[in-house]
């Protein structure tokens, strides 16, 4: 890490500096750790502010596609009656598009690595983010797997939790699942923990264990208090266990891609359809 080398080296110079002009030892070593730490929160403080700068074209590369497709999709919308699938597999190339810039952008917070202690965790957040919604997962695999305190992904977020329960879930390894869960869980207090719920119960269900689910659920309405959770537990406490949903989490469910959105109805125009009259 540079910037612990450099402080340790300008420490050392006014050390070096003091003991030379003979000043007393308590203040010889009182400048000398005053002196490092200065040095090494202002190169934190530089290096900082270009990682910041670096991270912020990153996130306008990501608005700028985004308020491309919303634009695409209120055009769409505001001609009803056009091809949902055609307009779908728009949106779905350009978000690919927009994911490979991103992925091919992060090359450029590599030199940070040498600045900053948890760059290299940062990175590889970053590149899974993108490797996942890319359908990488040979490659978002092989990120997870990646132990060490500087190299692993960093699991602050439900979401990149609940990529790992989804990757382990698709590997056959449900224990590892479960075990991920229950360590992560405790760290996301009320609605936070809602997609962590939804995904272990829903496993639970799809491994045949809707009973485990039920009991899950029980715990997760009172703690998020959403109402997926409310109707799912109704369900299973009647049976009912092929009416079990997270529909209701919304894109964030589907963004683990364990199960395909529903295709959205066209809109049906009324009135006469040579005049264009609509009423």
């Amino acid at each position: 890490m540079l910037s612990l080398l450099i402080s340790i080296l300008a420490s050392f110079a006014l050390v070096g500096a003091l003991t030379a002009t003979d000043v007393n030892k308590g203040t010889t070593i009182f400048f000398g750790i005053a002196g490092f730490i200065a040095v090494f929160f202002l190169v934190g403080f530089l290096v900082r502010k270009k990682i910041e700068k670096t991270q912020n074209e990153l996130q306008e590369i990501m608005m700028a596609g985004q308020r491309r497709m919303n634009r695409k999709v209120q055009q769409f919308q505001s001609k009803p009656g056009g091809n949902i699938k055609l307009i779908q597999r728009q949106i779905e190339a350009d978000q690919k598009v927009i994911y490979k810039q991103g992925l091919d952008f992060t090359q450029r917070l590599e030199p940070f690595k040498k600045w900053s202690l948890l760059m290299g965790r940062q990175i590889a957040t970053l590149r899974l983010q993108f490797l996942y919604q890319l359908k990488e997962f040979d490659q978002v695999d092989q990120i997870f797997a990646t132990g060490g305190l500087f190299k692993g992904p960093m699991m602050m977020e439900p979401m990149m939790v609940a990529m790992k329960m989804a990757r382990q879930y698709k590997n056959k390894d449900v224990a590892g699942v479960e075990k991920t869960f229950k360590r992560r869980i405790k760290w996301f207090r009320s609605d936070r923990g809602t997609l962590l719920y939804g995904l272990m119960s829903w496993i639970f269900v799809k491994e045949g264990e809707p009973e485990k689910a039920r009991q899950l659920l029980i715990k997760a309405k009172d703690v998020t208090g959403n109402e997926t959770f409310t109707r799912n537990w109704e369900w299973l406490s009647n049976d009912k266990v092929k009416s079990f949903s997270n529909a209701g989490l919304g894109e964030e469910w589907y963004g683990l891609y364990l199960e395909n959105p529903p295709t959205p109805k066209p809109q049906r125009v009324r009135g006469n359809a040579q005049k264009g009259r609509r009423f």
